[in-house]
């Protein structure tokens, strides 16, 4: 048997376990929403103790990932439907699979967090010629240098990461980007103070994490976003649990009211922003 990987990551960085663990998790299901192989392949590497997550997460957050995951799936292939050699920038990657589900041969992907993240992604993932590593944090912005000229349809998506982050830094960054990258859109998970309360005591305490995990940024409503600058426009916005075919029965009826309960509070919800050209 060959040595699991050790992980040596940050409280905040260790968050990036629960979505990996949630997708392994779900894959494994009879009759899963979401496969993703690599997931499970990648939780067979690890050397680390799922046991607290395993016993003590509420059955809604590990849903949560997984339709987190199906809405950027489905907004990327869209993309792709349109533009089959478009850009896509992943903020935050941590140990996200994204690009092994939705690879075409031709998109051109970036993958970007902090060193030690990229560190443990190159031990795990296989490289691929498509897609580019960039150690460093999102609100760096020396990392655009990183991105090619000719690079075009550019998709910024950023899964679970911007909330662990006050507002003042998440709109510095965006406004960068609105300068630096005009006709392109960004895509992400947002917390309305509700949720953001529930995820700190559902998610990041039951996971036997520190308070140095918990979430910051709250959004009551996405239109907020477009009065910090009016090149910023809302193309979407909507709840986690919706959008998404379950066969009749598949989740039973406490999980089912739950989350139409996060849906009535906006507890979770997806954004999309399109940074106009002037």
């Amino acid at each position: 048997m060959s040595e699991k990987t050790k992980i040596g990551l940050t409280n905040v960085q260790e968050t990036l376990l629960l979505p990996l663990w949630g997708r392994a998790k779900e894959s494994q299901k009879d009759d899963p929403l979401l496969v993703d192989k690599e997931a499970v392949r990648i939780i067979d590497t690890i050397d680390y103790d799922f046991s607290k997550m395993e016993e003590n997460l509420d059955e809604i957050s590990q849903l949560s990932w997984i339709f987190r995951c199906i809405h950027i799936d489905r907004t990327v292939k869209e993309l792709l439907n349109r533009h089959p050699e478009a850009t896509v920038v992943n903020l935050g990657c941590g140990l996200d699979t994204t690009f092994e589900r939705v690879a075409n041969g031709s998109l051109r992907w970036y993958d970007l967090d902090l060193p030690d993240v990229i560190n443990l992604r190159s031990r795990l993932i296989p490289w691929n010629e498509r897609r580019k590593d960039i150690p460093g944090s999102a609100f760096d912005t020396g990392w655009f240098d990183e991105i090619l000229a000719n690079d075009n349809h550019i998709l910024f998506i950023a899964a679970g990461l911007l909330y662990f982050f006050d507002e003042t830094h998440i709109r510095e960054l965006f406004l960068r980007m609105v300068d630096r990258f005009p006709g392109s859109e960004i895509m992400f998970d947002a917390c309305s103070p509700f949720g953001i309360k529930m995820a700190n005591r559902m998610v990041v305490k039951r996971s036997g994490m520190t308070e140095k995990a918990f979430l910051q940024w709250s959004l009551k409503s996405p239109q907020q976003i477009e009065k910090w600058d009016m090149r910023i426009k809302v193309l979407d916005a909507y709840p986690y649990f919706c959008r998404v075919s379950i066969k009749k029965g598949s989740i039973g009826l406490g999980l089912r009211f739950k989350t139409r309960l996060f849906n009535f509070f906006k507890a979770s919800y997806m954004v999309h922003l399109k940074f106009l050209e002037t």
